[in-house]
Protein backbone atom coordinates (compact mmCIF):
# COMPACT_ATOMS: atom_id res chain seq x y z
CA UNK A 1 0.00 0.00 0.00
CA UNK A 2 1.36 3.21 -0.92
CA UNK A 3 1.36 6.75 0.43
CA UNK A 4 -1.58 7.58 -2.12
CA UNK A 5 -3.65 5.45 -1.21
CA UNK A 6 -2.92 5.78 2.54
CA UNK A 7 -3.75 9.89 1.62
CA UNK A 8 -7.12 8.38 -0.72
CA UNK A 9 -8.24 6.08 2.49
CA UNK A 10 -8.13 8.66 5.20
CA UNK A 11 -9.65 11.32 3.24
CA UNK A 12 -12.73 8.79 2.33
CA UNK A 13 -12.86 8.22 5.81
CA UNK A 14 -13.30 12.16 6.67
CA UNK A 15 -15.14 13.22 3.50
CA UNK A 16 -16.08 9.97 1.26
CA UNK A 17 -16.56 11.95 -1.91
CA UNK A 18 -12.69 13.96 -2.22
CA UNK A 19 -11.17 10.64 -1.58
CA UNK A 20 -13.39 9.10 -5.02
CA UNK A 21 -13.10 12.49 -6.72
CA UNK A 22 -8.70 12.14 -6.44
CA UNK A 23 -8.99 8.56 -8.03
CA UNK A 24 -12.11 8.60 -10.48
CA UNK A 25 -12.23 12.43 -11.19
CA UNK A 26 -16.30 13.08 -12.35
CA UNK A 27 -17.02 9.40 -13.09
CA UNK A 28 -19.82 7.65 -12.08
CA UNK A 29 -17.97 6.13 -8.65
CA UNK A 30 -17.86 9.87 -7.63
CA UNK A 31 -21.28 10.45 -8.11
CA UNK A 32 -22.63 7.29 -6.68
CA UNK A 33 -20.41 7.96 -3.58
CA UNK A 34 -21.66 11.62 -3.44
CA UNK A 35 -25.69 10.18 -3.38
CA UNK A 36 -24.78 7.52 -0.69
CA UNK A 37 -23.00 10.63 1.32
CA UNK A 38 -25.74 12.78 1.31
CA UNK A 39 -28.10 9.64 2.21
CA UNK A 40 -26.16 8.70 4.67
CA UNK A 41 -22.86 9.56 5.88
CA UNK A 42 -21.43 5.53 6.70
CA UNK A 43 -22.55 4.49 2.95
CA UNK A 44 -20.71 6.99 1.79
CA UNK A 45 -17.74 5.86 3.66
CA UNK A 46 -18.61 2.11 2.87
CA UNK A 47 -18.70 2.82 -0.79
CA UNK A 48 -15.76 4.95 -0.81
CA UNK A 49 -13.47 2.58 1.21
CA UNK A 50 -14.88 -0.37 -1.20
CA UNK A 51 -14.38 1.73 -4.39
CA UNK A 52 -10.35 2.84 -3.56
CA UNK A 53 -9.23 -0.71 -2.20
CA UNK A 54 -11.13 -2.62 -4.57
Amino acid sequence: MGTATCIDIILAILLPPLGVFFKYECKAEFWICLVLTILGYIPGILYALYVLTK
